[in-house]
């Protein structure tokens, strides 16, 4: 029997053979629920669920998290197929069943559209985007003031990178940001989790893997940050700690802010 089915078994008599990484991971994320307020007694969320270890992580974790905290909130794990015909819908929709989650399935097309011979230069963003519109219209629908996503640690430090080299701006994901003037809010539990505990966790609970059936899998520019960064690692173990850190440690009086770069003229930019 897989260890995700077992842990099912005892879910409601909250009795957990916990690994080392479950419980460095559950640890960590209620870290980052705690310092950032991310949960409030009575919050229904929206778990954003794309099929991948991290989603996959975040939804279980949620719910173990649920049975031992002392405030009472719910959660509607929504997924979203891109429409590429690989069918996740069918495949997200039985692991949702099986293991008793309450659930919602969109099926869209904006796999092909991302990817149509108009927008060749960066298809990943325009999915992204369109994905979390409907991501928003569904909470909007459901009365979900918040949206969680599975971002890590690693997609932080990816992140700031992907907008320094590609978007020009010093900019990264944070734990917790207000859309809309506040009437939703997307939260990240894994923001303080490295991928790596993430991967051992996955490999220990056998989760399904869910193939989306994306021609940019492996392809993309979040994917060349990423191999980049593994060489730079791989040369020193407290650089991505280093990095991290640095996202939390910004010297404003030695980066030319806002009012120094409106006085360059534009050309000498």
């Amino acid at each position: 029997m897989h260890l995700w089915r077992k842990a099912l078994l005892i879910q409601d008599g909250i009795i957990f053979h916990m690994s080392h990484s479950m419980k460095k991971i559950s640890r960590l994320m209620g870290k980052a629920i705690h310092c950032h307020g991310m949960i409030r007694d009575g919050d229904h969320i929206l778990v954003a669920v794309s099929g991948g270890k991290d989603s996959l992580a975040l939804l279980w974790l949620l719910r173990e998290h649920q049975a031992r905290v002392p405030i009472k909130y719910r959660f509607t794990a929504v997924h979203v197929d891109p429409g590429f015909g690989a069918d996740s819908a069918t495949s997200m929709e039985g692991f949702f069943k099986e293991q008793g989650f309450p659930y919602r399935i969109l099926r869209t097309d904006i796999g092909p559209i991302a990817h149509s011979p108009s927008n060749r230069e960066n298809p990943c963003f325009l999915c992204s985007r369109l994905r979390r519109k409907h991501l928003f219209d569904i909470a909007a629908e459901l009365s979900c003031e918040k949206i969680a996503f599975g971002h890590h640690k690693d997609d932080a430090i990816e992140t700031f990178f992907l907008n320094v080299l590609y978007g020009g701006s010093l900019s990264t994901m944070m734990p917790v940001q207000k859309f809309f003037k506040g009437r939703h809010t997307v939260i990240r539990p894994l923001y303080l989790i490295e991928e790596s505990i993430i991967e051992s966790l996955s490999r220990k609970m056998e989760w399904p893997k869910i193939d989306l059936g994306c021609p940019s899998a492996g392809t993309s520019r979040r994917r060349q940050i990423k191999d980049i960064l593994a060489g730079i690692y791989r040369s020193n173990s407290k650089i991505k700690g280093n990095i991290f850190n640095a996202l939390h440690n910004i010297k404003l009086e030695y980066l030319p802010g806002s009012v120094q770069a409106r006085e360059i003229p534009k050309q000498d930019r």
